[in-house]
């Protein structure tokens, strides 16, 4: 079995939201949740066909406009919202989340151009939230905000802790007032926070801004402020001198935010932070070889896509980041504050300088990221403190002399840096790059900050995770005995295999796969039969020529106890020393190229499907097949051909019926948690 252990945070990034209410909503969370939970967006659909419920801690709704929310997720989206919430799940509404999670939303009533009135399904405030609070709001502007000053009731969050403020001011954009909230008392409503100042609606006895629902077993936090908008964030320039004022006020009251915030999250029973955990800035990237001569023919071959710019320097200008290449000669750790030649872009037009001194949401796609070519020697420990390029390659000559079937390409060229954005994005939105790397060219970081997922999940990767891309170029002439859809299962099997063959005494570490792409391991501290996930697998491809382009991106929790359980637990366990993640790297490299030689040779042959299946999760697993109307079968495994997940049909107690379906993992996702396939639409 698997455990249901809840480690996500899922911020809905859909139709109605806004960029700007998402990203606040990100940065924020992050810096309080993590690296306790992972802080997703999440788009509708996502909400409607996705078994995400069982690994959920929190739902939130950030600002926008609630009637999006309302066409996009009336019906089934909202009952597996409300289901979520009633049998234990946390939903935090922000602003228009809040309006959208009342029995009734009333809005600018009698302006025949902005008003929306009507009833809401969620209902988690059975009554009504009704605005404007206070007056001047247009969307997607900046012309009615204000600082809006909130009065905290403190005994509201007496039993869950936390160092509340009596009052603090807030960012306020368009939200309301929950109408007679005091009213609900009986049916588990509380006021959290009120309005200071006089609204402009009529809104009961007290102006409630904040409140908390209890809603069956799982509970509910409406906001109409935004306690989530970092002053930090806000840009005072260019908006005129009241917008500034704002910026001002709420500067000074920053830390009374975070406090209120804290506590909210706490009294919805998430684990937070004591203190914000901040998101590092980029560092150098650091391109290394085998031997250092490999790297000068490597950074040669690049000449065509190589440009000199204004300051006479190197660029490679790819489609969707530029890359300053800087050579060790010009560049040492002694230098840093000398060459920093440019300053970081924020959200806010705003800039920063690299250590973050300005602590604020960076655009990181325009951030021009400078890679350090090593022609002459590896990188020292002091460039890169985090990673020992010196053991990696020892490790990665060691195992390919004693792995059958590799040729030393897999790892042979590495970048690394300390905190990226992706490794997996730098190689796939560059295709310029892309085309001019080799096969098994790898991309390594301790740190990313807004690494790739699937569909259009971005989180932050913190240290002590082993996150790294690896290009593979993949022949059209093999697509029929050697599909590319096999490459994620090779993946897959190059991690366990890498894991256990790490030294003497790893076989024994309980490490598995879970259908198509997922890496699960033994719970340490659980009851010696529930897996968690520690790991994932990201397989992106495009065509040229005569070749698929594979974007094998992996990611691996080593060391961290949060969110879920870590390879270092399990071998403390079994009194084996930790992993050292440069020779886990080194071994994991090997072993995909040894299993990936293979497959170009002899297809899925019996001996990968077999070692394939002694480390799945599934072998005669009963699922219920959702898009099949609910009819129940049994896993058997995956096609030879096409890599297709393949089930019995069941009937009457349980009896093959003789009908077999076969599911593709693309367009089908696996609640292992509940057994059930789901069709993604």
């Amino acid at each position: 079995m698997a455990s249901n252990k809840r480690v996500n945070v899922l911020v809905y990034s859909g139709p109605g939201s806004t960029v700007e209410s998402v990203r606040h909503c990100l940065y924020s969370l992050r810096r309080l949740l993590s690296p306790n939970y992972a802080v997703i967006p999440v788009n509708g659909d996502a909400i409607i066909k996705e078994p995400w419920s069982s690994t959920c801690a929190l739902l939130v709704f950030p600002g926008g406009a609630d009637l999006p929310y309302c066409r996009t997720l009336n019906g089934a989206g909202n009952r597996k919202i409300m289901q979520y919430v009633h049998l234990g799940g946390a939903f935090l509404g922000l602003c228009a989340g809040g309006y959208y999670a009342c029995k009734r939303c009333e809005f600018m009533v009698g302006d025949q151009k902005m008003e929306v009135v009507g009833d809401r399904e969620l209902g988690f405030f059975p009554g009504t939230c009704r605005g404007l609070a206070f007056p001047g709001f247009v969307y997607h502007s900046e012309n009615g905000a204000r600082a809006a000053e909130i009065k905290v009731n403190k005994s509201a969050f007496a039993i869950s802790g936390g160092n509340t403020p009596d009052s603090f001011w807030s960012y306020f954009n368009g939200g309301g007032v929950f109408v007679d909230a005091e009213k609900y008392r009986d049916r588990g409503v509380e006021i959290l926070a009120s309005y200071s100042e006089k609204v402009h609606v009529k809104s009961g006895a007290e102006a409630a801004a904040v409140v908390y629902c209890k809603v069956g077993e799982g509970n509910a936090i409406l906001t109409s402020p935004h306690p989530e908008f970092a002053a930090a964030n806000l840009n005072p320039q260019g908006k005129g001198p009241e917008f500034a004022k704002v910026v001002e006020v709420l500067e000074q009251d920053d830390n009374l935010r975070i406090d209120f915030l804290k506590a909210c999250l706490l009294k919805l029973g998430l684990q937070v932070n004591q203190t914000e955990q901040s998101v590092p800035s980029l560092s150098r990237l650091h391109l290394s070889s085998l031997t250092p001569m490999e790297t000068a023919e490597l950074v040669a071959s690049w000449a065509e896509i190589i440009t000199k710019g204004d300051d006479n320097e190197e660029y490679i200008k790819g489609e969707n980041d530029t890359f300053h290449l800087e050579k060790t000669s010009t560049w040492s750790m002694g230098a840093l504050k000398s060459a920093i030649a440019s300053v970081l872009p924020t959200s806010n037009g705003d800039t920063t300088d690299v250590d973050g001194a300005n602590d604020s949401i960076l655009d990181y796609d325009k951030v021009i990221k400078r890679l350090v070519t090593h022609e002459k020697e590896l990188p020292s420990s002091k460039e890169t403190p985090y990673f020992n390029h010196h053991a990696f390659f020892a490790n990665l000559t060691h195992y390919i002399r004693t792995t059958n079937g590799t040729e030393g390409w897999f790892g042979k060229h590495l970048m690394y840096g300390e905190v990226v954005t992706s490794t997996s994005t730098m190689l796939e939105k560059n295709p310029d790059l892309l085309k001019h790397v080799d096969i098994g060219f790898t991309v390594t970081a301790t740190t990313q900050v807004a690494g790739r997922g699937r569909g259009s999940n971005v989180w932050v990767s913190p240290p002590g995770s082993l996150m790294f891309s690896t290009v593979i170029k993949h022949s059209m002439q093999l697509t029929q005995t050697a599909p590319v859809i096999f490459i994620q299962y090779l993946a897959a099997l190059a991690v366990i295999r890498g894991v256990q063959t790490y030294a003497p005494g790893y076989a024994k570490l309980p490490v598995r796969l879970k259908w198509p792409n997922d890496i699960y391991a033994l719970d340490p501290k659980g009851d010696g039969k529930a897996y968690i996930k520690i790991g994932g697998i990201l397989v992106n491809s495009s065509y040229a020529g005569s070749d698929y382009t594979l974007v094998t991106g992996i990611g691996l929790n080593v060391a961290n106890a949060a969110p879920t359980t870590s390879l270092n637990a399990l071998a403390t366990e079994k009194g084996l020393e930790p992993f050292q993640q440069e020779k886990l790297l080194a071994r994991i490299l090997t072993c995909f190229e040894s299993i990936y030689n293979k497959f170009c040779r002899e297809g899925w042959s019996r001996d990968l499907e077999a070692e394939y299946y002694r480390s799945w999760l599934h072998t005669d697993q009963i699922v219920t097949l959702e898009a099949q109307d609910g009819v129940k079968a049994r896993i058997k495994g995956i096609t030879r051909d096409w890599g297709l997940l393949i089930a019995e049909e069941l009937g009457w107690d349980d009896r093959d019926t003789g009908k077999i379906w076969q599911l593709q993992s693309d367009s089908n996702s696996f609640d292992f948690f509940k057994g059930l396939v789901k069709r993604k639409i």
